[in-house]
């Protein structure tokens, strides 16, 4: 056998049936390596959604490796985390069947040339990747830790607020921009008085405003006044999520007594990052996206700056508080430090610096909700 052919043979001396599924919104992929198969991997096509049939597929794997080797084989699942969710990796767990959720993009791929991608080939590296993971090779991909339930429910409302933010400020925005076209600049949609200072705007060569586009700011206004209305429902519905919380979770309650700290961004921290078990300060960073990342090669020593890889919403969130922590707790460790570093550069460098005091501030409130461990030189807010 050719050098070629040894470096891209697959290992056949298996413990398990390993099975790789690329799901898409009308069929899966299901892509599966047998022991006393040789190294040919099989492929099945299972209609999207049906587990009945995903089942009988596996137990028909079951039945042809006990044919061909008289032993009854586990079954070892991979997918990529996507827009399917959870809810099929907890399906195959609740059958015993051993489940992994993959982060795709750390799944490696050939940078040499062009990449031919399909469904097949995507299996098939889904299958090897999973066997090399199998076999303890480190950082060969980064497996997802697939949240429960009921954390998964409890990030809803922060993240159903950040999509209501946002429409808030289209609807701001466009409001705006209609009234800028016909020179009136002064005018503010979020104001109580809206509507009554609608009615007495003139455009900018004095005339009422054209009652067409009054009736379109007006119906722009009844959906922003919708929006702002379910905004408070859901600020509401937030703080009220946190204080059931403290009862099985007191960290959770202490976010909302640091000065600084409000309900909104409380509910970012907790539901998106620090309900989650984390080992060490290590992880805590990494999760956020916050870890530094090295380049070093030869003589070249430097930061890249932040990996980036961790949950989005959570470091935007951190980011905002880290600012907001820099103004409200003055007095802080984490403040006199940050403004420090700004000092020894002259002023420059805040925002670099901004990143490090929002790492710094997870790893101290992880701390600080799960052991109690006082920030040191944090003020609490008044009763």
């Amino acid at each position: 056998m050719s050098s070629t052919s040894n470096s891209t043979a697959i290992r056949v001396d298996l413990g398990a049936i390993f099975v790789s599924l690329e799901l898409s919104q009308s069929k899966w992929l299901v892509t599966s390596l047998t022991p006393g198969g040789g190294e040919k991997m099989s492929k099945h096509l299972v209609k999207a959604g049906d587990i009945g049939d995903l089942l009988l597929r596996f137990a028909e794997l079951r039945r042809k490796a006990l044919v061909r080797t008289g032993k009854i084989f586990p079954i070892v699942v991979i997918q990529e985390a996507g827009l399917d969710g959870f809810w099929i990796h907890r399906v195959l767990l609740q059958e015993g069947i051993e489940s992994h959720v993959v982060d795709p993009a750390s799944v490696a791929i050939s940078r040499r040339r062009r990449r031919a991608k399909t469904d097949r080939i995507d299996g098939e590296a889904l299958v090897r990747t999973l066997l090399a993971y199998k076999r303890g090779e480190p950082r060969v991909c980064a497996m997802v830790r697939p949240p429960t339930p009921e954390e998964e429910d409890r990030r809803r409302i922060a993240r159903e607020r950040k999509v209501l933010v946002n429409e808030r400020v289209a609807h701001v925005n466009r409001i705006k921009g209609l009234l800028y076209s016909h020179g009136v600049g002064a005018y503010e949609p979020l104001r109580r008085d809206r509507r009554e200072r609608l009615d007495e705007l003139r455009t900018g060569d004095g005339r009422p405003l054209p009652p067409h586009l009054q009736a379109q700011i007006s119906r722009e206004l009844d959906r922003l006044e919708l929006v702002l209305a379910q905004i408070k429902d859901i600020e509401r519905a937030s703080t009220n999520m946190l204080t059931a919380e403290a009862l099985a979770f007191p960290g959770a309650a202490l976010l909302l007594g640091l000065k600084g700290i409000g309900a909104a961004a409380a509910a970012v921290l907790w539901g998106e990052g620090l309900c989650r078990h984390f080992d060490n300060r290590r992880q805590v960073a990494a999760y956020a996206g916050l870890a530094p990342t090295p380049w070093q090669s030869g003589q070249v020593d430097h930061e890249q700056g932040v990996s980036k890889s961790g949950n989005p919403r959570l470091r935007t969130t951190l980011i905002q508080i880290a600012w907001l922590w820099i103004r409200h707790q003055p007095d802080s460790t984490l403040t006199l430090w940050f403004k420090d570093q700004v000092a020894r550069n002259g002023g420059r460098l805040k925002k670099t610096m901004i990143v490090a005091v929002a790492r710094k501030l997870f790893v101290a409130l992880w701390k600080y909700t799960r052991a109690g461990v006082v920030i040191e030189g944090a003020v609490l807010k008044a009763a």
